[in-house]
């Protein structure tokens, strides 16, 4: 199956296939697919940046993109980083986890990540489906990749309280997958985090954070155009989405 914007995808090598339908995480009642690029071992950190600027993300080593058969609920998006604008709430979370100290570790499995990861999805994400994560399906998901990832460790008094993983984009920085304490009253490490990752790009000289997707109806997706200005792609074309998004 193709889509009209499919051409603009100059990959002779590749070839995009869609999946059956599944259950969609975001929106209740509706069935969602994806359209995968293959094969995987061709994607290297060049191509893929191609394929986010094209409305892509990765998890692990697969690539995809949402390809619903009648739903586009689903818009990738991304901050151009020397212009945002922050707002008070982001402001007094950058103060209230000053004292977090970040350091960038190989990509291998680490005891504390995964005990943490079981935390957050226990606590923020019951019956998701992530929250049985056994250890060599977090490995796939987080740890596996064929580009430039980071992974970097967020700690404080000795104790790890966050962990980002993070794709380098020749115009910036992916961010792929978050998890933090769930449980620490009025603690904003998401938001907190998102500032870390535009700092970094700012420090590259990399003009955007790429935030993956946004869906409208999803609650769990409204911190997103909370940053301001946000570019969504629409009908193929990066583009300012209001305020009010």
């Amino acid at each position: 199956m193709t889509r009209p914007d499919d051409a603009a995808l100059p990959f002779s090598l590749f070839q995009f296939y869609a999946t059956a339908p599944y259950p969609c995480s975001y929106l209740a009642d509706r069935q969602a697919r994806s359209q995968v690029a293959t094969p995987t071992h061709l994607i290297d950190s060049e191509i893929y940046a191609t394929l986010v600027r094209a409305g892509f993300r990765r998890s692990g080593i697969f690539t995809y993109r949402p390809y619903c058969d009648d739903c586009r609920a689903c818009i990738p998006v991304r901050l151009p980083v020397a212009e945002l604008q922050l707002k008070r709430h982001q402001r007094r979370a950058l103060k209230r986890h000053a004292d977090l100290r970040a350091r960038e570790l190989p990509l291998i499995f680490h005891d504390a990540h995964y005990a943490l990861y079981n935390r957050y999805q226990h606590a923020r994400h019951p019956g998701g489906g992530m929250d049985d994560d056994s250890r060599d399906q977090y490995a796939q998901f987080l740890l596996h990749s064929c580009v430039d990832t980071r992974l970097i460790e967020f700690s404080a008094a000795g104790i790890v309280r966050m962990v980002s993983l993070i794709d380098v984009l020749d115009d910036g920085l992916s961010s792929v997958y978050t998890f933090y304490e769930p449980d620490i009253p009025g603690s904003s490490f998401g938001i907190y985090n998102i500032l870390w990752q535009r700092q970094q790009c700012l420090a590259l000289g990399l003009p955007y954070l790429y935030l993956g997707y946004w869906i409208a109806a999803s609650r769990k997706m409204a911190y997103k155009t909370d940053f301001q200005p946000i570019e969504g792609l629409l009908a193929g074309q990066w583009q300012r989405l209001p305020p009010s998004a």
